[in-house]
């Protein structure tokens, strides 16, 4: 434990200063993150962490979750609210599919492997979206549609990992079996997620100091989460409708002025913190895996899940061509490319039974097809927006 406290101010100041050189280079700091842990790691550098399914859980993922849906405007969202859900649910399922399939009948993994991969690398990642869309200081509504797709679809995909993970393990789940786990872990989280967020806005209405506003909305993010994790439900989705909810609603009078400022002041520096944190450790592993026996399911990995996720984007925002509605195709194309996979995908897979056919196989793959994604997609993914001229 003393190990750890040590070396957290070192690894934020390794933060901070990666993240100058980032924006000397014009590349994305998460980018320059995992590069900086890869390097550390060939240095033999210890860093006092190690990437696991409990730090993930525990720690990052709620206030990363927290913060991105803190700052999502209802009013913008409710527009566009039909193909966000549409993109973050069926768009889900779809990419799942393919990927699956895809790992089966190219890689020749066994259907349990192929399945629980398809589920947990659908999950794409809030954070590095959003990172990209800072670093390009890129708005409007393709900005939301990516970001709010993005959240949502964490959510979903999570959930329907569960099942997925169930059906591997020999549950014998029928049709009806799985919808009700599915209804139960996204409506219990939904659930835990408003019923704390609305008692952390009933508290802050009884103070005006901004520090007892700001320990409200943590506790909240942290609360949010791992209460629905304990009654079974999804701390992905609880800890989305919190942090919606406390962030347009503190507005309307249950957060000062001055508590608002503060508090999005702090969740924009812990972003950063656990963000940096994230793709430092993410780095570290990546340097150690063996790419010999993965190498080639990787490039297989990396094919199916880039082809499940065009299946999902154009077809989907094919039904809404008309109206105000419609997602034009520069829109398209950015919800394509950037759906990257990050910290989600890697806690479910670390969190993998031993017991699951493959299982060292999948971890592998998983994490190189999350370091294409930030290096590759992450890397191309201003330059594409140059491109549509999206950026201005």
């Amino acid at each position: 434990m003393n190990a750890v406290v040590q070396s957290v101010p070192l690894l934020l100041l390794l933060a901070a200063l990666v993240a100058m050189l980032a924006r000397r280079l014009r590349l994305p700091y998460t980018v320059g993150l995992v590069l900086a842990g890869v390097v550390l790691a060939l240095l033999k550098f210890s860093l006092g962490l190690t990437l696991t399914r409990e730090l993930i859980f525990s720690a990052f993922l709620p206030p990363l979750l927290f913060e991105a849906a803190f700052f999502i405007e209802w009013r913008e969202l409710r527009r566009d609210l039909k193909p966000v859900l549409t993109l973050a649910t069926l768009g889900v399922l779809i990419s799942a599919g393919i990927t699956a399939l895809g790992m089966r009948f190219f890689a020749g993994w066994p259907w349990p492997g192929a399945v629980v991969f398809g589920t947990l690398i659908a999950a794409t990642d809030p954070v590095s979206v959003i990172a990209a869309f800072k670093d390009a200081k890129v708005g409007g509504r393709v900005r939301l549609l990516v970001e709010s797709e993005s959240l949502i679809n964490d959510g979903v995909a999570a959930v329907v990992f569960g099942v997925a993970l169930a059906w591997a393990g020999g549950a014998g789940l029928s049709a009806g079996g799985a919808a009700w786990m599915l209804l139960r872990e996204a409506g219990g989280g939904l659930l835990c997620g408003v019923l704390v967020g609305g008692a952390a806005l009933w508290l802050a209405g009884k103070t005006d100091d901004h520090l007892v506003e700001i320990t409200f909305t943590t506790v909240a993010a942290y609360g949010s989460f791992l209460l629905a994790q304990k009654l079974h439900g999804s701390g992905v989705l609880s800890t989305l409708a919190c942090g919606l909810l406390l962030g347009n609603y503190g507005a309307l009078g249950s957060l000062t002025d001055r508590g608002r400022e503060a508090v999005g002041s702090f969740w924009e520096w812990a972003a950063f913190a656990v963000n940096s944190l994230v793709f430092l450790l993410i780095g570290t592993r990546l340097a150690g895996l063996s790419l010999k026996s993965a190498l080639l399911p990787a490039l297989v990995g990396v094919g199916v899940t880039l082809a499940g996720r065009a299946v999902s984007v154009y077809p989907l925002c094919a039904l809404f061509r008309r109206g105000e509605k419609r997602i034009e195709r520069a829109h398209q194309h950015v919800l394509f490319w950037g759906g990257l996979r990050g910290a989600l995908a890697l806690a479910l897979a670390l969190g993998l039974p031993e017991t699951l056919p493959n299982r060292d196989e999948v971890l592998a793959v998983t994490f190189l097809v999350v370091a294409f994604s930030i290096l590759v997609q992450g890397i191309t993914f201003v330059p594409l927006l140059k491109k549509l001229g999206l950026l201005a």
